[in-house]
């Protein structure tokens, strides 16, 4: 069965990229919450940075995918994209936002809320939600750790993206 990988703040880091892109099966979905290119105050010196090889890559993906704008996000760099999102994968209701900015409404019926912009990753239920942070591939903060979030099968996990091991899971 198809999963959704969920990652965030890349920072256009092609090695970060290529890394959770590796993940991705061909039934698989990809969502990002905010902050893939960094097309705002990226680092264009390091040979690291290459948010344009990070487009071209994800435009030519099979996968589908699901893309909110960050806060180092340039609308025109990607355009055709929001600063949040709401969608449903395998029956699973999802809101997805960067979460740098003024929270809008979030739909009552939502089951799973997606945030990145913090670089830490968070897997934890409140008040019948599940709120998913999935951290950063390219530069986690406090614990260290480059993960990723994955939803398959009723369930929410985060990733160990070096070890590949599960290190929390919630039903949904």
């Amino acid at each position: 069965m198809a999963k959704l990988l969920v990652t965030s703040d890349l920072h256009g880091s092609i090695n970060a990229w290529t890394m959770v892109k590796k993940l991705l099966e061909p039934n698989d979905c990809l969502a990002i919450a905010g902050d893939l290119f960094d097309t705002r105050y990226g680092s264009a010196d390091k040979p690291d940075f290459q948010p344009g090889t990070i487009k071209q890559e994800l435009l030519a993906l099979d996968n589908l995918f699901y893309y909110v704008y960050g806060n180092c996000d340039v609308n025109t760099f990607f355009p055709g994209h929001q600063d949040f999102l709401n969608f449903e994968f395998q029956g699973i209701r999802i809101f997805l936002h960067h979460g740098h900015i003024f929270t809008p409404p979030i739909p009552g019926r939502t089951q799973v809320i997606i945030q990145g912009h913090t670089h830490m990753a968070v897997l934890k239920k409140e008040q019948e939600k599940i709120l998913l942070n999935p951290g950063s591939p390219a530069l986690p903060r406090k614990n260290r750790l480059y993960t990723c979030g994955i939803i398959e099968n009723q369930s929410v996990m985060l990733l160990d993206l070096e070890t590949n091991s599960v290190l929390r899971t919630l039903g949904i």
